[in-house]
Formats: C-alpha cells, structure tokens, sequence
C-alpha cells in the first residue's frame, strides 16, 4: 500500500485528533474531482483513495475490494464521502455488467462503509443515484415513492444504500444517502455533455416537444448538498433526492444547449414516429452486430420519457436548493 501523508508520517497514529482528514473514494472521477478541489482550496486536510499508485501526497492505494487496504485507509478520517462507482450509461448487450454494478457499487460501497465504522469514522455520506428508485413514469417521485427498480446499477446501488444505513445505525455513525439526479457541469462525460457537442456540430435532431420532464442538477450544487449532510445533525441516517427543481423536457433541453452554443433559435422538429421508426431500426442493427449504436428504443425513451424527481424532502428539512440555473449550468458545461 502506497501512502504518504504530509511529513510522512503515520495516519493512524499523528494524525489522529491533530487534523480532521477527509477521505474521498473516486476523486480522480467528475463529482469527487470537484469535491478535492474545493476542499484543497480552503486547505482541508484531504486522503484520497485511489487503486491505482500515485507519487502525490496524500494518496492511498486500496480497492474497494480489499477490506484490509480500506480499513488502513480509514484509519485516523472523520469523514468519508464515497464518490467512486462503476458508472451507469446505458443497459449493458450483453448483461454482463451486472456483476460488475454489484462488485463495486454494492460490494465495495459495502466494504468500505464497513472499514469506516470500524475505524471510528463519524461521518459517511453515500452517493447513490435516483435509479436506485423505481420509475416514476410520467409522475414526479420522491424518496417514499413505491416499487422496486428493475436495472442492475438501481439494484445495486439500493443494497449499497441498506448497507450505509444499517452500518451506521450499527457504529452509531453519522451517515447519508444522496440519490442523484442527472449531474451535469464542466468536465463531465455523460449523456447531456454528448448531446451538447452533437447540438454544437448540428448533429442533433430537433426534438419535439412532448411535456416530459428530466430532472438533472450541476456538479457544484451536487457539492454544495455533500457538504451540507456531512455537517448537519438533521441529516444523520437520511436518504436525499438531489436534483434541481428545474426538469426540462428534451425539446427544451436542445433549445437551451442551442442558446448556450450561442445558436439561432431551431423553428422545426422531428416528428415522434419518425424517431420511433429510427430507434426500431437500431435496436434490429445492434441485436444483428452486437455494438450500440447513437439511436436505439433506449436512447429515445431518454430524450422523449421522463425521469422526474423532486428534492422537496431535503429542501424542506435542510434548506438544501440548486441554485444554478440550467442556463448557468450548461454555459459553464461548455465552458463559454
């Protein structure tokens, strides 16, 4: 195990009660990134966990799936904010990314909760994901919203939420699920991101409008909520919706990308059985040659079905609220 803390000394012994040490797992990842930036700025005492070696100062070399690496890695933290994951884009071909969503976002998120107890860790905030939910269909869902859901990373990732919270209960720790909308923001590689470059190379349909909502929220709000669950009593053993209390539906959601491109307004669109028509075409192309493809039933449903959520709960009881806008948010996505 590669790790040096500064002045190299010993993290469960001189660090102990001397500093209040932060791990982050994922931070070389977009959220955890942004969280060891802003943490580093203020001159917080931070360890990352990392599986790969690293000559930086303050680095610890643990896979999730080594209990002994992960409890020397906890040892001396008050707090863990648990950002890695194996990431969630679309259903797997093949099916045989269900292992993996279980290994590591169950299983490891299990482990490492467990080390932290273990360690004396007073605080563990989880970063789960609203999939963990089951779909809402056309409705808005909140955190009590029933059903189970049907997607191997959902399902992995509600385990890894059990896990969190009966630890905590168990080790008397502080610990908190954030169920994660859509995140979005500079640096970021997922759905909206692609669909921002296509939109700037004109490569992008013109949606139409069909009143669907998709909830989604910038990286820096998803930031703001760590910080503020970490610290707050209120928060201990809860589960939060974080997401914006703006969900565009997908034609608006292409007119705002064309602003923030600084694009002319698009006056036509595509019509939905013409989509469809496209969408079957790929799904027969990617079952007959076994790679997906940029348009399949499962990138459509995204761009025309909801996925609605709402952050009442945690703006209720926390005074949490997103509060960059989604035209903010995309600007600063592209870095305009």
């Amino acid at each position: 195990m590669a790790f040096e803390p500064p002045g190299g000394q010993c993290p469960s012994c001189e660090w102990r009660g001397r500093l209040s040490v932060d791990l982050i797992s994922g931070a070389s990842g977009f959220i955890g990134g942004r969280l060891l930036k802003a943490f580093r700025s203020e001159g917080r005492a931070c360890r990352v966990l990392s599986r790969n070696p690293s000559q930086e100062l303050g680095v610890v070399v643990a896979d999730l799936s080594h209990p002994q690496a992960l409890a020397a890695a906890c040892a001396g933290v008050q707090r863990v904010f648990h950002c890695a994951g194996y990431a969630h884009a679309f259903s797997s071909l093949s099916g045989d990314d269900a292992v993996l969503h279980r290994t590591i976002n169950f299983e490891g998120a299990r482990n490492l909760v467990e080390a932290a107890g273990q360690a004396g860790v007073k605080c563990f905030v989880f970063l789960s994901s609203v999939k963990a939910m089951a779909d809402p269909g056309v409705g808005c869902a909140d955190e009590e919203f029933p059903g189970q859901t049907e997607t191997a990373y959902g399902q992995a990732k509600r385990a890894a939420e059990a896990a969190v919270l009966e630890a905590g209960a168990r080790y008397d720790m502080h610990v908190v699920n954030l169920r994660l909308a859509m995140v979005y923001g500079s640096g970021g590689r997922g759905n909206l991101e692609r669909m921002g470059r296509l939109v700037r190379g004109g490569l992008f349909p013109p949606l139409p409008e069909t009143g669907n909502h998709r909830s989604l929220v910038h990286v820096d709000d998803v930031v703001a909520a760590m910080r503020l669950v970490a610290d707050d009593d209120r928060a201990a053993g809860q589960t939060y919706i974080i997401a914006s209390s703006e969900a565009p539906s997908g034609r608006e959601l292409f007119d705002a990308l064309r602003t923030a491109h600084g694009l002319p307004p698009c006056t036509w669109s595509v019509p939905v059985p013409l989509l469809q028509a496209v969408a079957r075409t790929g799904d027969r192309l990617e079952s007959l040659f076994r790679r997906r493809l940029p348009i399949d039933s499962e990138v459509l449903e995204r761009l025309l079905g909801s996925a609605w959520y709402s952050p009442a709960r945690i703006e209720r009881e926390l005074g949490w609220r997103a509060k960059i806008s989604l035209a903010d948010g995309l600007v600063e996505m592209l870095g305009k």
